[in-house]
């Protein structure tokens, strides 16, 4: 088994809405934002390589988006995720999955582009299986108003269209070193997906804790959807990640791909940080 980390690219997010309630006199000690109170954050995706089983975690925010949204979030830094996949020697055909934690635009933009001869989509991974919690895919679908702006549909209806959405009612073994988990403050049906690599269980930890930053239990998204639920799926996630010794993944954090926990007077807090490559 094999397992590639990597940086699709950056961009920039309001440092208060990233951090909820909490003050930027505080949340700015461990995570920098600039004049406009903007912080970079990264849209990491990861590739485990497993017997004939490719699977892709996250794809990123994609190149279909016009200019004005583009701007709008200050994209900058990263490789394109075809070419990521390209420095590794395998191709996006070559994909047989593809794991979206949930369909806001920067988890799932790289799954659609434009064909090269017209207006229409196409798949970049056209011979993936691409899974879905059933309850995001609804959300996604029907968006209540307050979320409506993080779906952009051209980002994942080809993908029903095109036959290859796999829908996910519950927790679900996908093979015998992955598994997918369902959790529901951020939005309905939000996938953690844990990888049994070498022995420590890695768990790509998506929105729940975007980044090391956010591992302080009050220090939760305003984009939520159900605050005291990620409260409550947070406080249960890192008791059991301390307890399992269990590796976080951090899809967004600009600084730190992979922490450890630890438990201190202050609650649990991060233990050592390091990249995927440094366990190989």
């Amino acid at each position: 088994m094999k397992v590639y980390a990597f940086n699709t690219g950056n961009f920039k997010l309001d440092g208060g809405s990233m951090f909820g309630v909490v003050p930027r006199v505080l949340w700015q000690k461990s995570y920098p934002a600039d004049e406009n109170n903007l912080c970079n954050w990264a849209m990491r995706s990861l590739l485990v390589v497993d017997g004939d089983r490719k699977i892709l975690m996250e794809t990123g925010i994609g190149d279909k988006h016009n200019e004005k949204f583009l701007k709008n979030y200050q994209l900058n830094g990263g490789v394109p995720l075809e070419a990521c996949l390209v420095k590794y020697g395998i191709s996006a055909d070559t994909i047989t999955d593809v794991v979206l934690s949930h369909l806001h635009f920067d988890h799932c933009g790289g799954c659609v582009r434009y064909t090269k001869d017209g207006p229409g989509f196409e798949l970049v991974f056209k011979n993936a299986c691409h899974w879905i919690s059933r309850q995001q895919w609804e959300s996604a679908l029907r968006p209540n108003k307050r979320e409506k702006a993080s779906y952009v549909q051209d980002d994942f209806l080809p993908i029903q269209e095109l036959g290859k959405v796999q829908l996910v009612d519950t927790d679900t073994q996908i093979c015998p070193n992955v598994m997918l988990r369902l959790y529901h403050g951020h939005t309905s049906g939000q996938i953690l997906t844990y990888i049994n690599y070498n022995g420590r269980m890695v768990v790509l930890a998506a929105d729940l804790i975007p980044s090391a930053a956010h591992i302080p239990l009050p220090y939760i998204m305003a984009y939520d959807n159900y605050p005291l639920i990620t409260l409550q799926e947070k406080e249960a996630f890192l008791n059991e990640a301390v307890e399992k010794n269990y590796i976080l993944y951090f899809v967004h954090d600009l600084y730190h791909e992979c922490a450890t926990l630890q438990s201190t007077e202050k609650g649990i807090r991060t233990g050592s940080v390091f990249t995927l490559d440094s366990l190989v």
